[in-house]
């Protein structure tokens, strides 16, 4: 019933993805594109290969999350497509990869649980991923930020998957240590901590955030792990202490790169008066604003924009033009989108039975989350512009494929707790011998 359920979005999905093509070559180019038919059959065919292997070997995930996933992501490449035509057949390789990557992770990964069994070797591999771009002669610099890793003609971002790898190794870890650190054995007035000695993990996960932050000048990333091991951290300790504490830590740190760097400093002043230099570091932050302010309510209508132009549009500014193009309704819709996986990931969460299923499936669910945060709070100026993506939207084959293999470790939780719940109430149902 699941999967029927989960089948007929799909199919929904493809439609709206089908028509927003159609629609967006007609305001470019005002005739249906050629090759609709094998557009929707491509389309079609990934998301039915998706469901398919779901019903294989998940039976029970929920059905919300691969359909949410999906409307995202064609969406995303209905407007690359509409800004760089070559960009968007990179970009459907990489959907395709991201599928296989879905895939292999379901096939592979029969219970969550085990994964915690390669704690260290996921700490390790993660921390490796996210310090490799710092590595010289395969480390890269673009855009400000040294985030990217160069190996022959591939160009990718190792902090995608180190993400991943990070919050399995908090789950596990925590799910250890949580009721050492939930106890406290000293304060400071009010606040309650445990033996210094069980703060490392927390001193470690802020000193590495404000090495990405300083060496890698990625504000995004370092906001992004810190903020994961402090939601993990609180809710395995249930302790809003550690959120108190981890937030000064951060703000502390924060004050010094802004302080100490000159790269802090210049994203800083960008974001709190772009018009102080309009043609030069604030050009992005200006357009964006005359971009969304362009499409108002209902927007100027799939490829019907292009009054503004903004650099990179395809990365980290899409959201203004998917709020150009289908304006305050259409931007609300993929921010609806977006909660709506948040909170099936939080559900999920809340439903498991297991301890480290249930930190594994918050911890992911709040990646994604504040990922997407992060980057639309930057392009609309509440936080700073950061380098992350936007997810299953922006242009960029290593977040796609990370993304992927994030909701097929959702899925596989889902599926897990909701096995066990059915063959409890089945026992449950079974009539007592007399």
């Amino acid at each position: 019933m699941r999967r029927n359920t989960e089948l007929g979005l799909l199919v929904l999905v493809c439609a709206l993805t089908a028509g927003a093509y159609a629609l967006a070559s007609l305001g470019t180019d005002a005739r249906v594109p050629v090759n609709i038919g094998p557009f929707l059959l491509v389309v079609l065919g990934l998301l039915l290969f998706a469901n398919l292997v779901t019903r294989r070997v998940a039976p029970q995930a929920d059905p919300i999350l691969l359909p949410v996933a999906g409307l995202l992501n064609g969406i995303g490449y209905v407007m690359i497509a509409r800004i760089d035509g070559d960009l968007a057949a990179k970009q459907a390789a990489w959907t395709a990869v991201g599928i296989a990557a879905f895939a292999g992770t379901l096939w592979i990964v029969r219970r969550a649980r085990d994964l915690s069994s390669y704690r260290w070797t996921f700490a390790l591999a993660g921390m490796a991923l996210l310090l490799l771009p710092l590595v010289p002669g395969i480390g890269q610099e673009i855009n400000g930020s040294r985030i990217w890793v160069g190996i022959g003609p591939v160009n990718f971002q190792p902090g995608e998957f180190a993400k991943i790898f990070l919050a399995i190794f908090f789950a596990s870890y925590l799910v250890e240590k949580r009721e050492l650190l939930a106890m406290g054995s000293w304060g400071i007035g009010p606040i309650r901590l445990p033996d210094p000695k069980h703060l490392g993990p927390v001193l470690l996960a802020w000193g590495a955030s404000i090495i990405v932050m300083v060496s890698q000048k990625d504000l995004g990333s370092s906001l992004l792990f810190f903020t994961l091991f402090l939601v993990m951290l609180w809710v395995s300790t249930q302790r809003g202490s550690y959120l108190a504490v981890g937030s000064l830590l951060f703000a502390g740190g924060a004050y010094y790169a802004w302080k100490a760097f000159g790269h802090v400093q210049q994203r800083v002043e960008i974001w709190l008066d772009p018009w102080a230099d309009p043609k030069g570091d604030g050009y992005q932050i200006v357009e964006a604003a005359f971009s969304m302010a362009n499409g108002g309510v209902s927007g100027t209508g799939l490829g019907l924009s292009g009054r503004v132009s903004i650099p990179a549009a395809e990365n980290d500014f899409i959201f203004a033009v998917i709020a150009e193009e289908l304006g305050l309704a259409g931007a609300t819709v993929i921010l609806c989108c977006f909660l709506l996986f948040v909170g099936s990931g939080l559900r999920i969460a809340a439903q498991a039975d297991n301890a480290f299923d249930k930190l594994l499936a918050t911890g992911l669910s709040a990646l994604f989350g504040v990922q997407a945060f992060i980057i639309i709070a930057g392009v609309i100026r509440v936080l700073p512009l950061t380098g992350v993506t936007l997810p299953f939207v922006s242009y960029g084959g290593s977040s796609l494929v990370a993304n992927y293999v994030l909701l097929a470790l959702l899925l596989r939780i889902s599926h897990e707790t909701n096995t066990r719940a059915a063959r409890a109430a089945a026992r449950q149902a079974q009539p007592v011998p007399a």
